[in-house]
């Protein structure tokens, strides 16, 4: 049953991007993602300037995220009122004692990977043993952590920025990146294909789902209804920016150059399609904007076996379903 209404859900949204199901006209709320402007959030910045938003009630402030503005830190202080993160970031904050809580699961499959040069001498994980690795902050360090406990390797951990120079100045031997962005951004360097060893962590048992929408409990509980209809505008976003990818394109390329970062379009179309893969992977049946139990349970377990977490948060405290119309 479940299934039908979130299917109808789905036919709804594409048919008709304006439902009406209004909070408080005009009311003001906050959203961080968890990075600079890119493609990686074009449904959100699609449902701004399209007015998905304004026409649920929501006037929508989107601010800057990036490494030094975790949505994990910024929700509890208040500094936000939405955010996107890794689900292993919030399952491992929930444990600790975080009342952050997912309302929309985006993404339903991982692209972090882990990136080397071949004439580096790494081309199997135990060739990693004792080298020099670059991993963003905490919240992107737990998929790598698990995969060096995983193959039993032993390695010299570097901060890693927002740029690849240190791998492509040879300063580490192995590099984090997500498919749809740094890995682009090493091609676009004049690195070939043939010439990187590539670790996808979801290759190797790690298939974490990544972007979710959160908010604290406090937030949903004061008013569940706005935030059915941010995460629902949010989704029908994302669905016109499948469906209008130059247009999307457009949108965000906009929001890019308001923060003058060093890309282009051919990398934000790039990364709009890798998106689209992660978000709607190819045969798959999950409504979008749905946290499947089972996905939640195996996420958090291998969490708990890698140490991790002491205890898995209760699923059903943890995930509020807002992407189906029969939601309170």
């Amino acid at each position: 049953m479940r299934r039908f209404f979130s299917t109808i859900l789905m036919v709804f949204l594409l048919t008709a991007p304006f439902p009406a199901a209004p909070a408080a006209a005009g009311a003001k709320v906050t959203f961080i993602p968890q990075w600079a402007p890119q493609s990686q959030f074009a449904g959100y910045y699609v449902a701004h300037d399209k007015g998905f938003y304004a026409a649920r009630g929501l006037d929508v402030k989107i601010l800057q995220g990036g490494p030094d503005f975790p949505p994990s830190e910024l929700l509890p202080a208040g500094k936000a009122d939405f955010g996107t993160m890794f689900l292993t970031t919030a399952i491992v904050r929930r444990a600790k004692g975080s009342k952050i809580i997912n309302i929309g699961q985006i993404v339903q499959r991982s692209a972090l990977m882990l990136v080397a040069r071949k004439s580096s001498g790494i081309k199997v994980p135990a060739d990693m043993n004792g080298k020099k690795v670059a991993l963003w902050g905490e919240e992107f360090q737990i998929q790598p952590r698990a995969f060096f406990q995983q193959q039993h390797l032993t390695v010299k951990i570097l901060q890693q920025g927002t740029t690849m120079n240190l791998f492509l100045r040879g300063g580490v031997d192995v590099a984090s990146a997500m498919w749809y962005n740094e890995y682009y951004r090493i091609l676009q360097a004049g690195i070939n294909p043939e010439e990187l060893t590539t670790f996808l962590l979801a290759d190797y048992g790690l298939n974490f789902p990544e972007d979710g929408i959160y908010c604290l409990e406090s937030t949903f509980q004061k008013d569940p209804r706005r935030c059915i209809n941010f995460v629902q505008a949010s989704i029908a976003g994302w669905q016109y920016a499948f469906a209008h990818q130059d247009e999307a394109l457009d949108i965000v390329m906009k929001y890019v150059n308001a923060a003058n970062l060093p890309t282009n379009r051919p990398q934000q179309k790039w990364m709009l399609e890798r998106m689209q893969d992660i978000i709607l992977p190819p045969g798959g049946k999950i409504p979008l904007g749905t946290l499947e139990e089972a996905t939640y349970e195996k996420v958090a377990r291998e969490l708990k076996n890698y140490g991790f977490i002491e205890k898995i948060p209760d699923f059903h405290q943890f995930y509020h379903n807002c992407e189906s119309p029969h939601e309170k």
